[in-house]
């Protein structure tokens, strides 16, 4: 191997497949699934997209009002998790307040 040459590392078909499935299946982003396989993330990218294109399930861009949407719902989550945990916050100080 040279100096710079890095290793390839053989994947099975069945560690594709299921590593396609979990990346798919779960709402983690690719680059975590990736890491939590110890695989890179462009190379499950990759096989999701192989896999889209052989199976027929990949769909085109999202049109701008559907990405304007998912934007502003992304947004009101964050916010409403911000504000749960603010909540949680303040009912522990004040149970905590009452013994």
């Amino acid at each position: 191997m040279r100096k710079y040459e890095v290793a390839r590392v053989p994947y099975t078909p069945e560690f594709r497949q299921e590593a396609v499935q979990l990346a798919l299946q779960s709402n983690r982003p690719f680059a975590q699934t990736a890491r939590e396989l110890d695989v890179n993330p462009e190379t499950l990218r990759s096989w999701v997209r192989r896999y889209e294109r052989e199976h027929g399930t990949q769909t085109g861009p999202l049109p701008i009002d559907e990405r304007a949407r998912l934007k502003e719902q992304d947004r009101r989550i964050r916010e409403l998790e911000m504000e749960n945990a603010f909540l949680k916050k303040c009912a522990a100080y004040f149970a905590k307040d009452l013994r």
